[in-house]
């Protein structure tokens, strides 16, 4: 018989390896079921210890309850009250200081936005004051081996007072600020009942698994925190950049729109960055998924890259810039500014169309002001054919060369373009240099010249009319017809004024 000891001798030792494929599966199960046991234990330990921190703090505030009307309890509520006098008075005399000197002298000390500032700031001297005075007393106190356990709970919220007025300066929506004033004091309110550390241990436990990785709900908590404080400091850093550029004469608005731009989108990016940093994912994860988030994005976000790309090309070729006058399709007006998505254009009338950035590199736009704001403008005129034509055109002329828009060098012209059905045709042609000032007033303004220069000097304007010869009819008949066409000629003259006037109108 053979020993077992020897046969496990003779038995070949295992080659050891690095490869995942020759590794025993069953060695793997057991590791992860001693971690997922390990993992457990460890959130049964912190439950047990949060539950025994949250009894001791629920014992705590028991004993705060019972002690509440004792002596040393009623002089610290004494001194808080002093102090809130003694900071209310502190904190309004410094602020009619500050303001009555920003208000008293000659010179501006500060820039208008500065000022708006400072009295913003002001708002927060009340609190500050408080928590400056009360951290003093529980200072002493401490020093002194006093009770100063209600002094220590006005500072807290003293400071949580603070804060929400400093943050309250910053942040421009109401709803916003409330929300932030909520958490505040939530956080205050955990901390002074001495229920932070309990809260912080349950969230600690909870975890959440991303991959490989495992992530505590605590983390995931300062991670939405530090994001959104990322985002709103990317904010105000884009928008104070932005208003540094339009002061800078040098540059075009276009090159102020492209550097806003992209400032803008490189601190957005760096943002989601350190918030997915904070919350403890590993950012090499998302290098595999990169491929086929693309792939998903550029199928199913095909026109907004195409209209943001769109967007890129016309800031850096500046074929469109703010204050251009253009024209595309029936949209007529003056770019108002240039988006990620559209081009803002407002029209004479008000109205304000937001044109996609693809539309305006792939059709046709007549920008008026791409290379200079000179801009010709036609004006037609009819006289009657009776009419002294060299005397009709210098009174035109005369009309245009009057219009303050209309530039005297080039020199307005006047041409006959044809001869019509009831009219000679005149064309006025002025060149102006403003045309973001509007088209049709100054046609309105030159023909209302031209009208009262043909009246002074008996030029006629002509009505619209027909020649109707009648042959081989009785006089009943013609005298019949002729009424009925005079009637058919006047409809027709009265609808055509009533059309012209409603064109003159638009």
């Amino acid at each position: 018989m053979s020993d077992p000891l020897s046969n496990m001798m003779r038995t070949p030792a295992r080659r050891k390896t690095d490869d995942p494929k020759d590794a025993d599966p069953r060695g793997e199960d057991m590791l992860q079921s001693m971690r997922e046991a390990s993992g457990e234990r460890d959130t049964s330990i912190i439950q047990i210890k949060t539950n025994i921190d949250l009894q001791e703090s629920a014992e705590g505030m028991l004993v705060h309850l019972t002690t509440m009307f004792e002596l040393p309890t009623i002089l610290q509520f004494s001194v808080i009250l002093a102090l809130i006098f003694f900071a209310l008075s502190f904190s309004a005399m410094g602020r009619r200081r500050i303001l009555g000197r920003l208000e008293e002298s000659e010179k501006p000390i500060l820039s208008e936005t500065g000022q708006i500032w400072i009295r913003r700031v002001t708002r927060a001297f009340f609190p500050a004051a408080l928590a400056f005075f009360l951290f003093i007393c529980t200072q002493a106190a401490a020093w002194m081996n006093w009770p100063n356990d209600l002094l220590m709970v006005g500072m807290q919220l003293a400071v949580a007072g603070t804060v929400i007025r400093f943050l309250s300066t910053l942040i421009h929506s109401r709803v916003t600020a409330k929300w932030v004033a909520g958490v505040i004091w939530g956080v205050a309110a955990l901390h002074i009942v001495g229920w932070w550390a309990p809260m912080t241990s349950l969230l600690g436990s909870i975890h959440l698994g991303l991959g490989e990785d495992r992530i505590s709900l605590l983390g995931m908590l300062k991670g939405t925190f530090y994001f959104v404080l990322f985002l709103w400091l990317a904010g105000i850093v884009s928008r104070a950049s932005e208003k540094k550029l339009k002061k800078i004469e040098e540059m075009t608005p276009s090159l102020r729109v492209l550097f806003t731009k992209l400032l803008r989108i490189s601190l957005i990016f760096i943002a989601c960055l350190l918030g997915l940093n904070a919350i403890g994912v590993d950012l090499t994860s998302f290098a595999i998924l990169g491929g086929a988030v693309g792939l998903g994005l550029g199928f199913g976000l095909q026109k907004v890259v195409s209209n943001f790309v769109s967007g890129i090309i016309l800031l850096l070729d500046r074929s469109i810039k703010p204050g251009d006058v253009i024209a595309i399709d029936n949209s007529f007006g003056w770019v108002n500014t240039l988006g990620a998505r559209y081009v803002s254009i407002i029209q004479r009338d008000g109205r304000e169309h937001l044109i996609p950035n693809e539309q305006l590199i792939t059709e046709k736009v007549e920008n008026w002001s791409f290379s200079n704001n000179d801009v010709r403008i036609p004006i037609n005129v009819g006289v009657a054919y009776g009419t002294d034509l060299r005397k009709a055109l210098e009174l035109c002329l005369e009309a245009a060369i009057e219009e303050p828009r209309v530039k005297q060098f080039p020199k307005p012209v006047v041409r006959i373009t044809g001869f019509g059905d009831s009219a000679v045709n005149i064309e006025i042609r002025g060149w102006i240099n403003d045309p973001v000032n509007g088209i049709g007033n100054i046609k309105s303004d030159v023909f209302l010249r031209v009208w009262d220069k043909f009246q002074e000097n008996g030029v006629e304007i002509p009505f619209p009319q027909r020649d109707l010869h009648l042959k081989s009819f009785s006089p009943d008949v013609a005298a019949q017809l002729k009424k009925e066409l005079r009637e058919e000629l006047k409809k027709e003259l009265l609808e055509e004024m009533r059309q012209e006037k409603t064109a003159g109108k638009k």
